[in-house]
This record gives structure tokens, C-alpha cells and sequence, in this order.
């Protein structure tokens, strides 16, 4: 008995061999199979995963594309996979759902979430402009749910100002009407054109000063307008409603809108203006001029946009504007791109221009420079070397030009590598950073005689001397430490879920094809889930050169984040094109318009000739 167990114990604690192991399972075949199906259905549905893609249930089907879907001219084969796209897309649309739940839950129909303390912001009119704002996001993304209730809620808003309360003209129209315009656009809701219209309308008088110009803030209740601390009004608060009043013309057949729009064009057409150098600020009576500040930054960023985009958005009908941006974009070309002496990083900045000296009696010079007006100078300029995140938009616009403006090649060509060069200095702002997050300002290091660091000169140069490597500014530096020389110093240490520059990144990679401004995209969507992310949403980040594992946050989640920011992420990770480039603009605040033709009728009623 005893030498039996022994005997037992010694071969159940010997391995079996494979003939063993399988001739036991064999004899047993109401246990293995089982096991065996197990088995293979476990590989069969995490197989995906083990090879870098999820199961297909997992992932949102995304809807059919607005007009047609198509990858972007020279399409270059990805760095990741299809399926790690698809992923990352979807990704950006739980931060979406994660966003908008946290707002949904503590602060829905409030302005804005503060996402730390679950606090509520009205720092605007209090029309819960995060509803207005998220809205075509929701519809791209396919959140339907969400979708119809804030159509719900907008449709029971009266828009009627309370008793000595004052809306911003200029943020009101970005976010508010433009949101109503594109979500109607996209999903032609009838309750979305309704509330569009009576909102256009109600805004209206606040262009009913001496000279047509938009007053900084209205009071739907009274009619009445009030003056920004500026006193006078922006470039970018008078040359950014085109889009939407026009477009609202068109879709309610209503000439006042369009009138009041093309008001401001007017005196621009008219203005007593260098070359496109339009200044930041003019006078809101007079409609003149009212400082020197030539800028792409906060005065006058969207007011470039829109230059551009009307010439698009209404089939490229109105020349006089797309001659008014091809100014504009030369001047910014020549005055405002310098590049820094160390990384040669290219950057664009804003500038005061100088008066041009009269010139001599019988001066001839080669290629005057010409006024809208007639007259001939050629301005200097004292640049300030600051660098705003801002105007991380220019590199995408000069894209978007490229692209759609029948250029000489020599232009374009220039055009092109301003692009490319500005959106890597965007980039490297972030990569810079240890947190991967760009800072809000910067001050650039500048040669000791400004003209030195101008680009534009140092390109001619290098054609001169036989194009040999990358145009100046296109030589790619890697990222640097502060210890080590960044040729900046940082201004201002905030990242605000600011859009700017993957708003570039989406276009630049529409437009050339090169996944590149994909992965970089990716790296900052993953820096923001690593520092930005709360409990109940995304937050401000104060200081993103900090080295601690958490960088410390400001409790305010912008409503642009949900309208901008991760709109521009989902379609820079989407493979399909789902809001075509050449069927749709984006207006400054990323809510995309149809491109439309004028009819005839409208061509009469609206005087357009």
C-alpha cells in the first residue's frame, strides 16, 4: 500500500511529457474542447488589441462624410496603423463625452464649467455658450443624445439681454451664432435657422455707428451699444462677422445682413492703407485708422482668416477680397517673419510701422510700394519680437491659401515654407516644454539690428547661393531644454486648451499629405489627458515648463476646448475627410460653413456686382 502511493506521488509530480499530455486529453474529449473554444474565441476578439487595435464593437462607426471622402494630395503611407487612427479618434471623442458629461452634470445650462471645484462660470452673456459652441462637434462626433437636448434648450432661448447687461458683439457672433449657423448647416434643423435668425437680428444694431463699424458690446434689450476699454473698435471685432452674416443672407434671403457685413468690407476697400497693412484698432465713428500696430496676434487674427474664407466660402466670387488677403499675407511675409539667431526658429510678430520719409524730388525708385488710395511708400517697421500662441492659426491659413489661390510658383513656393516653418516653431514651443504643452506667449531672441533677423531676405540670399540644404527657418532644431537655449524666454506660462496650433496641424496635413502633423497632434493630445484631465473635465494649465508629474491648473474649462480644440484633434486622427476643405470653411471659432454660390436673385437684392 504504501509503496503504491509513493509510486503514485512520484509520477503525479513528474512533468508529462507531449505524447503523455495529449494522449490523456485525447481520452477526454468532453474536457479539452471545451477548453479548446475558450480558447480560441479569447485570441479571436483580444487578438485585435495584442496587435494594436481594439475590437470592432468597441469603436464608434464614424458617420458618412458631409459631401465625399477622400485623404488629403500626395498621401504618404502613415506612421501608425489604421486601426491605432481609428483608436486615437475615438479617444478624442471620450475626452469629448468626458467634457461635456462634466459639464452637463454640474454646470449645463451655465456659460462654462470650472472643472476643478464643479463651479459655474457666466463669463459671458449667460446663454450657456459651451451648449452653442460644442453643438457641431456633437453632430460630427455622432452624439446624437446630446445633440437633440441642446437643440431642445436652444430652442426655448429668448436672447433677451437682462436690464443694464452688455453681450460681446465679436464673441457672441464666433461662438453663439456661428454654432447655431454650422449645426443647421449640418443638420438642417429648422429650430437651429429659426434661432439664428432672431439672434442675427437682434444683433444687428450694434453696427449702427457713424461709420458702420461694430461697437465691442450691445444690449438686445435696449438696442443700446457700449465701447471696449480700447476705445475704438479691433480689427479682428470689425472683420469677423463676414462669414456669418453673409452666410445667414443667404440660407434667410434677408438683405440687411449682408448690407452690414459688406459695410465693413467697404471701408476697408476704401481705407487709406499700405499694402494690406491694416492696423489693430480703428476709429469706430470715423472708420479710419487709429493706431500703427501691424499684428497677427489677438487684435487682428481672425480678421486674416476671414479675408481669405469669404473669398471662399462664397465660391470665390468676390475679388476684391482675395486681394485685400494676397496684401495682407505679402506684408505679413516681408514685416512681421523673422527668425531667431541660435535654432533659426521662424516665428511671426507683430510690429509698429513707420511712417515712410517723403521721397526726394525726382526719386524713381524700382518697385513702389502702393497705397488703396494710389499713393506710393514703402514702410519700415520696429518689430516687438513677441510671439503669441495665437498666431499659431497664420501657418494653416498660408496653407489653406496655397491650396486654393491660383499662386505664381515663386509665391507659392514662399508661401509654402512659411507654413512649414511656422507650424515646427509651433510645434517646438511644445516639445520644449515639460509638460509637452505650449506656453501662451513668448518673447523671441532677436539679432542686435532687427532688419538681420527678417526671413524673408535670408531666403533670397539662400537662392542666391544656390539653394543648398532647407530654406532658412525650415532646418528643423531639435527640442531644447531652458538650461540649454531655447532663444525665447517664456511670457506667459499658461496653457489656455488653446486650438491654434493643431488647428494648423489639421491643415497642414490635409494639405500636403505628410502624417507627421499627425503624430505631433498625437503627442499633445497625450500630454493634455496627462496634465490637463480632472475629474470632470479639462483644465487650464498654469505654469507647462513645471517638472512636477502634475502641473498645477487654473479651474476654468474655455468653451473653444469642446468647439475647437478637440474638434480639430477628431478629424486630424480621421482618416476619412469628413468636413471637405473644398466643400466647407471654418469659421475663427472652427464651426465649419458650406461654400455656396450667390443666385441671381440674391446678386440683385443684395446689390453684389
Amino acid at each position: 500500500m504504501l509503496s503504491s502511493l509513493l509510486a503514485r506521488n512520484q509520477y503525479s509530480s513528474r512533468i508529462p511529457s507531449f505524447r503523455e499530455a495529449f494522449s490523456l486529453l485525447a481520452g477526454r474529449p468532453l474536457r479539452w474542447v471545451p477548453q479548446l473554444l475558450g480558447f480560441l474565441v479569447v485570441i479571436w476578439y483580444f487578438g485585435p488589441i495584442i496587435r494594436g487595435g481594439p475590437p470592432d464593437d468597441y469603436i464608434y462607426e464614424l458617420p458618412l462624410p458631409i459631401q465625399h471622402p477622400h485623404l488629403p494630395p500626395l498621401y504618404k503611407p502613415p506612421t501608425a496603423s489604421a486601426n491605432d487612427w481609428k483608436l486615437r479618434s475615438h479617444q478624442v471623442r471620450e475626452a469629448f463625452v468626458h467634457s461635456y458629461k462634466g459639464y452637463r452634470d454640474h454646470a449645463f445650462p451655465a456659460d462654462e464649467l470650472a472643472p476643478m471645484s464643479g463651479k459655474i462660470h457666466n463669463n459671458f452673456n449667460g446663454w450657456g455658450v459651451t451648449i452653442y459652441d460644442a453643438l457641431d462637434t456633437m453632430w460630427i462626433m455622432g452624439l446624437t443624445e446630446y445633440f437633440e437636448e441642446a437643440v431642445k434648450v436652444i430652442g426655448e432661448a429668448s436672447y433677451t439681454t437682462k436690464p443694464k447687461q452688455y453681450v460681446p458683439f465679436f464673441e457672441t457672433i464666433i461662438r453663439h451664432l456661428g454654432g447655431l449657423l454650422s449645426a443647421y448647416a449640418l443638420s438642417k434643423d429648422p429650430i437651429l435657422l429659426q434661432q439664428a435668425d432672431r439672434m442675427g437680428e437682434m444683433l444687428l444694431p450694434a453696427f449702427n455707428s457713424e461709420s458702420g463699424l461694430p461697437a465691442y458690446a450691445i444690449s438686445t434689450r435696449t438696442n443700446a451699444t457700449r465701447g471696449g476699454w480700447t476705445g475704438n473698435t479691433l480689427w479682428a471685432e470689425a472683420l469677423s462677422n463676414q462669414l456669418e452674416y453673409k452666410y445667414l443672407a443667404h440660407i434667410t434671403g434677408k438683405p440687411e445682413y449682408f448690407e452690414k457685413a459688406e459695410r465693413c468690407m467697404q471701408l476697408m476697400y476704401e481705407a487709406n492703407v499700405t499694402d494690406g497693412i491694416f492696423p489693430t484698432q480703428w476709429n469706430t465713428k470715423t472708420g479710419a485708422p487709429s493706431n500703427n500696430k501691424f499684428s497677427v496676434g489677438a487684435f487682428a487674427d481672425s480678421a486674416h482668416e476671414y479675408l481669405l474664407k469669404q473669398w471662399l466660402m462664397t465660391s470665390r466670387s468676390e475679388t476684391k477680397i482675395k486681394d485685400l488677403y494676397l496684401n495682407a499675407s505679402k506684408s505679413i511675409i516681408e514685416h512681421l517673419l523673422y527668425i531667431t539667431p541660435n535654432r533659426e526658429m521662424l516665428y511671426v510678430t507683430d510690429a509698429d510701422m513707420l511712417k515712410p520719409s517723403p521721397p526726394k524730388p525726382n526719386a524713381s525708385p524700382e518697385s513702389p510700394r502702393t497705397t488703396t488710395q494710389g499713393a506710393t511708400s514703402t514702410p519700415s517697421s520696429v518689430p516687438s519680437g513677441t510671439f503669441e500662441h495665437l498666431s499659431c492659426f497664420l501657418p494653416g491659413l498660408l496653407a489653406l491659401g496655397v491650396q486654393t489661390l491660383d499662386l505664381p510658383e515663386s509665391e507659392k513656393e514662399i508661401h509654402s515654407w512659411a507654413a512649414e516653418g511656422l507650424a515646427y516653431s509651433c510645434w517646438l514651443t511644445y516639445a520644449d516644454m515639460k509638460t509637452g504643452l505650449g506656453p501662451d506667449v513668448m518673447s523671441m531672441k532677436m539679432y542686435p539690428k532687427n532688419e538681420d533677423g527678417l526671413w524673408l531676405p535670408r531666403v533670397e540670399k539662400w537662392k542666391q547661393q544656390g539653394r543648398s540644404g532647407r530654406p532658412p527657418g525650415l532646418r528643423e532644431p531639435g527640442a531644447a531644454s531652458e538650461k540649454a537655449g531655447r532663444d525665447y524666454t517664456i511670457y506667459n506660462r499658461s496653457y489656455l486648451l488653446r486650438p491654434e496650433a493643431l488647428e494648423s496641424f489639421y491643415i497642414m496635413w490635409r494639405t500636403t499629405g505628410n502624417p507627421v502633423w499627425r503624430e505631433r497632434g498625437w503627442t499633445i493630445f497625450q500630454a493634455i489627458e496627462k496634465y490637463a484631465k480632472t475629474e470632470i473635465g479639462y483644465a487650464s494649465i498654469v505654469d507647462v515648463d513645471k517638472s512636477s508629474t502634475k502641473a498645477p491648473v487654473k479651474d476654468e474649462m474655455p468653451s473653444y476646448f469642446l468647439a475647437e480644440t478637440l474638434k480639430y484633434l477628431y478629424l486630424l486622427f480621421t482618416d476619412e475627410e469628413i468636413i471637405p476643405l473644398d466643400r466647407w470653411v471654418f469659421n475663427t471659432e472652427a464651426h465649419p460653413i458650406p461654400i455656396f454660390e450667390w443666385t441671381e436673385t440674391e446678386k440683385k437684392l443684395f446689390n453684389i456686382s
